[in-house]
C-alpha cells in the first residue's frame, strides 16, 4: 500500500463564512470531530501513516490541534503556504522530495473511499494519475469526466444534464506519480487546468469509481448536508 498522503487544506473557506471567520475549514466539526480528522482516520484504516497537511489560512490553529499526529497513531508534517499557490502550487510544494506514488485528498470532501481497491486500479493501469470519480445526478454543478474505457480523456465543465458525457465527477481523491508534477509551472498554478487537463488526452489518468458516501463541505449548504447525513467511518 502507499505510505504517504497529502491532504490539501489551505483554503480560506470564504463560502463558509461566518463559520470560518475564527475557525479554519479543516477544523469545522462533523459528528463531533473536525472534518479533516475523519479523512485522517480513513487513511489510517488502510495503513497510510505518513500524512502531509498542506495548509495556509490559520495554519497555526491546525498545527496546534494535530501536532505531530502521534496521538492519532500517524505521522503528520506540514507544508505551509505563505502566499496563495493555487491547487497545483500547493501540491507541488507539499510533494517536494517525494519519489514514490502518493495519495492526494481534498480536505473538504468526506468519503468512505476504499483505498485498497483504488490502489489495485492504479497498479493495473499504470497511469500518472488515478482519479476517483463519483456518480451525481446534478452534473450541471460539476466538472464531468469523459471516459474511454477506464481512462479519463477530458473534462466538461458544468454541462447541461442532457449533454453530459457521463454522470461521473471528480470526487477529490487521487493516486499520483510525482513525475507528473513536473508539468506544473513554478509558483501559483492549478492542478486541474495545468496538469489534469493536459495529461488526460494522453491517456495518463485512469478512473476509479466510488459509489459510497461523498459529501463536499465547501459551502454552508453542503456543510449542513454533510453535518446531518455523514456516517462516521469508524
Amino acid at each position: 500500500m502507499i505510505e504517504t498522503a497529502i491532504i490539501l487544506a489551505g483554503g480560506l473557506g470564504t463560502r463558509l463564512r461566518p463559520l470560518t471567520d475564527k475557525t479554519p475549514k479543516p477544523l469545522l466539526p462533523i459528528k463531533e470531530k473536525p472534518i479533516i480528522s475523519h479523512i485522517i482516520e480513513n487513511l489510517k484504516k488502510f495503513g497510510v501513516k505518513n500524512i502531509i497537511l498542506s495548509i495556509g489560512y490559520k495554519a497555526e490553529d491546525i498545527q496546534e490541534h494535530f501536532k505531530d499526529g502521534s496521538h492519532l497513531g500517524v505521522n503528520i508534517s506540514y507544508s505551509i503556504e505563505t502566499e496563495p499557490l493555487g491547487t497545483g502550487g500547493a501540491i507541488k510544494q507539499a510533494a517536494a522530495g517525494l519519489e514514490k506514488p502518493f495519495i492526494l485528498l481534498w480536505g473538504d470532501n468526506l468519503m468512505d473511499i476504499d483505498l485498497n481497491t483504488m490502489y489495485k486500479d492504479f497498479l493495473r493501469d499504470a497511469p500518472q494519475v488515478t482519479m476517483t470519480l463519483t456518480p451525481r445526478e446534478d452534473v450541471e454543478n460539476f466538472g464531468v469526466a469523459t471516459l474511454q474505457e477506464n481512462k479519463i480523456i477530458s473534462f466538461v465543465e458544468k454541462p447541461k444534464r442532457e449533454e453530459a458525457p457521463s454522470n461521473l465527477i471528480n470526487a477529490g481523491g487521487f493516486i499520483i506519480e510525482p513525475e507528473c508534477l513536473k508539468i506544473l509551472p513554478e509558483g501559483k498554478s492549478s492542478m486541474e487546468k495545468d496538469c489534469f487537463e493536459k495529461i488526460a488526452p494522453l491517456g495518463e489518468i485512469s478512473a476509479h469509481v466510488h459509489e459510497g458516501q461523498w459529501f463536499p463541505t465547501d459551502t454552508l449548504e453542503k456543510y449542513q448536508h454533510a453535518y446531518d447525513n455523514f456516517k462516521p467511518l469508524l
